[in-house]
């Protein structure tokens, strides 16, 4: 659980520009694979600016706590699947 929650924290600051994004995919096209593959393209964006810039030095903090690059990205990848697909269900019933 301490691991989830920790990794919560490292998605912290990019829930804001997550749930910008959906509101952009939401409004221009609010099918769910596109939005799946775009956020695909997003997260790996983000773990290659983060991991080969000054951004890596964070990294060792959860290195520490037993959580490698690779499983951070995925479980947040995860995460943010589920919240867009819950927000593109929620803005198709309101468009």
């Amino acid at each position: 659980m301490q691991k989830l929650l920790t990794i919560l924290a490292f998605y912290r600051p990019f829930v804001i520009w997550s749930f910008v994004i959906n509101a952009l995919i939401g409004f221009f096209n609010p099918e769910i694979i596109p939005a799946i593959i775009t956020k695909l393209f997003l997260a790996v964006f983000v773990w290659y600016l983060v991991t080969e810039t000054n951004e890596k030095k964070r990294f060792s903090f959860y290195k520490k706590l037993g959580i490698n690059t690779f499983t951070l990205f995925a479980v947040i990848f995860i995460i943010d699947i589920v919240l867009t697909i819950s927000f593109l269900i929620v803005f198709k019933e309101f468009k």
